[in-house]
């Protein structure tokens, strides 16, 4: 299971269009060849997502792709059924839901389990890690893959988040990404490296199918000079085979049995 430079291009050419008439972003950062955590995150899923996919969205939020609608608008018309899950009122603005579940995941009772679950930037707020995965193995068909997309713990964002009282967290979203304040939720990072997911989902009953450990350049999207910068030291540092400290994980895992 892998992801390609050419679903990658495709994932780009959709998402910003012409390059020419869009923002400096995408064009900047085609120019280093470089690609955002979120487009290998949509990537993947593309390529999971078929006629006959029974998908659960867990923290499904307001958005699927909350960067790509029309990306998310062809996967719902694709799958045969995608439920999303969301104890937040913001499930109620999703418009790309078959079904909803305004619940915890382990309250989640369905008739049918699913062939996809799908976590995208959820389990870096899990307090209970082991029933989370449990519910998760409960939820999964035989076969069928879980795939989970978060920050890396020791990333210096989520350091500085986990050190950082959570009135200050909004703020600081704000100022950097001029995200809402209802969507944002206070953090835990119990299943935030390869090695406790790992472990976790073993336990439960799934093996790991792929990971991926993904160069995150976007703390500055907000500022050309500074990303500029920002983009120069992660290609230094790939130039002699150093990771890039601010990261993003993207794990999949398939349900054993």
């Amino acid at each position: 299971m892998e992801v390609t430079p050419d679903q990658l291009q495709q994932v780009a050419a959709a998402k910003y269009g012409n390059l020419a008439e869009g923002g400096w972003g995408p064009r900047l950062r085609a120019r280093f060849g470089h690609y955002t955590p979120d487009d290998w995150y949509e990537a993947l899923l593309t390529s999971l997502v078929g006629p006959t996919t029974r998908w659960l969205d867990v923290g499904c939020g307001r958005e699927i792709l909350p960067f790509s609608p029309e990306g998310a608008r062809s996967l719902s018309q694709r799958c045969a059924s995608l439920t999303g899950l969301d104890p937040s009122d913001n499930i109620d603005d999703n418009p790309y839901l078959h079904h909803r579940a305004k619940c915890m995941l382990e309250d989640f009772a369905p008739a049918e389990k699913f062939d996809l679950v799908t976590l995208r930037m959820v389990v870096e707020h899990i307090t209970a890690p082991q029933s989370a995965a449990a519910a998760l193995s409960r939820l999964c068909a035989a076969g069928g893959l879980v795939l989970i997309y978060t920050v890396d713990k020791y990333s210096p964002v989520s350091l500085v988040s986990a050190f950082t009282p959570m009135s200050v967290h909004h703020a600081i979203k704000y100022w950097l990404w001029r995200s809402e304040e209802r969507d944002t939720f206070p953090t835990a990072y119990l299943m935030n490296t390869r090695a406790s997911l790992a472990s976790l989902m073993s336990e439960n009953g799934f093996a790991e199918a792929a990971f991926f450990t993904l160069s995150d350049t976007r703390t500055t999207n907000r500022f050309w000079l500074l990303n500029v910068m920002e983009l120069l030291i992660w290609r230094g540092l790939r130039a002699v085979g150093l990771d890039y400290p601010e990261k993003c994980l993207m794990g999949v895992y398939r349900k054993v049995g």
